[in-house]
């Protein structure tokens, strides 16, 4: 029968319906996180079902943690985790943009215009915008620009009053590993030890391994370190198969047991003549290994990550070798000292003194997980816009100004159309002021007094002119240094253009087979009870 042929009506929502529930479902996601944006903005507490809490402002973070089931809600998600992979930096701008555009978009759908046109017009938006933003970007002048950037991408983040000494970390860490304006962020180590002041996070010039050294009787420290990095472990590997071995007197047992000692002395007099004096390992180390290492006064340490081998490598020039009778000196790294500290509850080990470190460490304080979480979240966030902002050179001022000069020259570009894609790009362009209306309303003051002033301000050509929400103040932000990367803006309008347009061409929703292993039967709507 014909009837069979599609799912019921009660497992899919068609036309408008579809459309209505899948733009209310992107509006509630964007209203999420609309508290969280700009420096006076709010942070949420999520607490997952086994009681852990997560106390944040990151938009990325907020909506990962939370528990979303809604189909066209998920896809809004996706463009938040695009933004955070591809930048680093402007998730909720990009959240909240994609959500204002399908709010707008629901205007036009009620006065019977086709969803086609309402794309089609915001596809020329999108890309007159990408245009516009090239025309007001300013190149990078000076290592002064990327401090004013890593403040900006900080403020707001719970660090706002160490903002300067952030700041002056990460760029220098940026600095030192960059290669050709291109920066490779998992050469920056970012590791987290509770127990003393914010304050006293430092930039380490070396690598900070989470671990102590394996035996108590090896030196806490070793002065012109020679390191080896060695990917076996440094123990007798058993049969692949069931073995048996026949012992018929005490002397064969005593040497059998000989030749194990043997072989794992073996091991610690080969790592002692390459001249190597501290040792990094991948898996496991015998405890008969250890007592011989400790005895040479031969600092070592096991299971190792390899993304720690890998960046150790880069500080100090060793080579990462995987069978320890390959190793030779040539394969040795080198660092000023190696050393265990005990700053905080547990013991590490600093590599310090590189000579040419290509990965360095950035060691973040706190007195609490939740405190260094977010300092942590804030650090990641600046290390993505100083990255984007080397790799192209250019920025853009911030506090809602590039986005009230984008909308003002939308509606000139909209002026000279003359179909109904005309209302659409009018709309585009209304939806960019939402960021500074939602910064004003988060410090507190009259959003529509703000827009008002600023479209005033933009209107006798002060393009650079944004809030200030440091005063209160409509300012020139390009001056006062609030500025933000290029690549922000352009992914994060991208982005949001990209999912609104999605999930406006979506007229019916179908509840589809379920995975194989399951029963089989259509699956519920439950994301749209």
């Amino acid at each position: 029968m014909v009837e069979n042929i599609v799912p019921e009506e009660g497992n899919r929502i068609l036309g408008k319906d579809a459309q209505r529930n899948n733009i209310l479902a992107a509006r509630v996601v964007a209203e999420t996180v609309k508290t969280t944006l700009g420096p006076k903005g709010m942070d949420k507490m999520l607490v997952d079902r086994t009681g852990n809490i997560t106390i944040t402002n990151d938009g990325v973070t907020i909506l990962d943690e939370m528990e979303i089931e809604h189909p066209a809600a998920k896809m809004i998600v996706e463009i938040a985790k695009t933004q955070e992979k591809e930048v680093g930096d402007g998730t909720t701008t990009a959240v909240m943009l994609a959500g204002k555009f399908l709010e707008n978009a629901e205007k036009l759908l009620d006065m019977k215009i086709h969803p086609t046109i309402i794309t089609r017009g915001y596809r020329w938006a999108e890309e007159k915008s990408q245009g516009l933003l090239k025309e007001l970007s300013v190149k990078v002048g000076s290592k002064e620009d990327l401090l004013k950037v890593a403040e900006t991408a900080m403020t707001g983040k719970g660090i706002e009053y160490l903002k300067a000494k952030f700041a002056q970390i990460i760029v220098d860490a940026v600095e030192i590993v960059a290669e050709n304006n291109k920066v490779n962020l998992t050469d920056i180590q970012i590791i987290s030890q509770k127990g003393q002041a914010i304050e006293n996070s430092e930039l380490i010039q070396g690598i900070v391994i989470d671990k102590e050294r394996i035996n108590l009787e090896m030196p806490s420290r070793i002065n012109e370190a020679k390191i080896a990095l060695i990917e076996e472990s440094l123990e007798i590997k058993g049969p692949e198969t069931e073995a048996k071995i026949s012992v018929s007197s005490p002397d064969q047992l005593q040497n059998f047991l000989n030749q194990e000692d043997a072989m794992l002395r073996s091991k610690v007099e080969w790592i002692k003549s390459t001249g190597a004096n501290v040792i990094f390992v991948q898996r496991g180390i015998d405890d008969l290994v250890q007592y011989y290492l400790a005895k040479e006064g031969i600092y070592a340490i096991r299971r190792v990550p390899k993304t720690d081998m890998q960046n150790l490598a880069k500080a100090t020039g060793a080579k990462i070798v995987s069978k320890l009778s390959e190793i030779a000196p040539s394969d040795l790294g080198y660092s000023g000292y190696v050393e265990e500290r005990k700053d905080g509850e547990e013991a590490m080990t600093y590599v310090m003194g590189c000579k040419n470190p290509k990965a360095l460490t950035i060691l973040i304080r706190g007195g609490t997980e939740h405190v260094i979480d977010e300092v942590k979240r804030a650090v990641e966030d600046a290390l993505g816009d100083i990255a984007a902002t080397l790799k192209d050179s250019k920025i853009v001022s911030g506090g809602g100004s590039i986005e009230i000069e984008l909308s003002r020259k939308l509606k000139e570009f909209a002026s000279e159309l003359n179909g109904r894609e005309r209302l659409a790009v009018e709309e585009f362009a209304s939806a960019m002021e939402f960021i500074p209306i939602t910064l004003a309303e988060n410090a507190g003051m009259d959003p529509i007094d703000i827009l008002t002033e600023l479209r005033a301000a933009h209107d006798a050509g002060m393009k650079n002119a944004g809030l200030n929400l440091f005063n209160n103040k409509i300012e020139d932000n390009l001056v006062n240094g609030i500025i933000e990367p290029l690549k922000v803006k352009t992914q994060a309008i991208a982005s949001a253009t990209e999912v609104a347009i999605m999930i406006l061409r979506i007229d019916d929703v179908i509840a589809a087979k379920k995975p194989i292993g399951n029963s089989g039967k259509l699956g519920s709507m439950s994301g749209y009870d």
